[in-house]
């Protein structure tokens, strides 16, 4: 197909291919820099992950020594919340400040995909109005005197172009949001453990007072010293 085919199909259209193929490059545009983006944080997190899990027990040297190492990215953020906590306040407020900064970077992870998203939902309407304005011009056609039926039919299948096109816009764009969407929620998903795992290596060590001795008792059997729960905690189990 020729360039001269190209702009007899965009004129055919009322100028609406052209706005198609502008959306089209945005739709591409968001879509490149989603999946790059979408995937370093998802190498970010797996490293987090097994770096946490590495240890049994967390200080905040270790988890600061993490931050440093890679300070930008969402599960830093999510962590440095560790190290700005008073160990010593109820496990609820902790928990809730970790829930506050996963939900701080839930727009970071997806930036951009509301103008996937738009396009999606837009091409097939821009297709549809643009084969309108081309069988408007063509049909025009059989006022004039002498009009030939096969130049209205060839009309008609230029119009429908319009449509074809928005509608592999919105196919394309469809199979990208949804495989973005999924990346997203992968993420989120690598953020809510992180929570989790701090929660778990952190904080009751901190309200036990650290990891309790074993003290063997008489007749050689090792036993753990009781720890007596908070105020807190003999308030819940009340």
């Amino acid at each position: 197909m020729t360039l001269d085919n190209l702009v007899h199909l965009a004129a055919m259209s009322g100028g609406i291919l052209y706005l198609m193929a502008l959306l089209l490059l945005i739709a591409l545009a968001v879509s490149i820099e989603r999946f790059w983006a979408l995937s370093r944080m998802l190498g970010q997190g797996k490293s987090w992950v097994r770096a946490l899990k590495s240890h049994k027990h967390l200080d905040h040297q270790a988890v600061d020594a993490l931050v440093k190492r890679d300070p930008a990215s969402p599960f830093a953020q999510v962590a440095a919340v560790a190290l700005t906590h008073d160990m010593n306040d109820p496990l609820d407020h902790f928990n809730a400040q970790l829930d506050e900064a996963v939900m701080d970077q839930a727009p970071r992870t997806d930036r951009g995909l509301w103008a996937l998203d738009t396009i999606v939902t837009l091409a097939p309407l821009l297709g549809l109005l643009g084969t309108i304005i081309g069988m408007f011009n063509t049909f025009s056609a059989l006022s004039n005197p002498g009009a030939q039926t096969h130049a209205v039919t060839a009309g008609v299948g230029e119009a429908l172009v319009a449509t074809a096109a928005g509608l592999f816009i919105a196919i394309v764009g469809l199979i990208t949001f949804n495989a973005l969407n999924q990346r997203v929620r992968l993420v989120m998903h690598q953020l809510d453990r992180i929570k989790v795992i701090l929660m778990n290596r952190m904080y009751p060590h901190y309200r036990e007072g650290g990891v309790r001795p074993v003290v063997v008792a008489q007749g050689g059997q090792a036993v753990r010293p009781t720890v007596q729960p908070s105020n807190m905690l003999q308030q819940k189990m009340a």
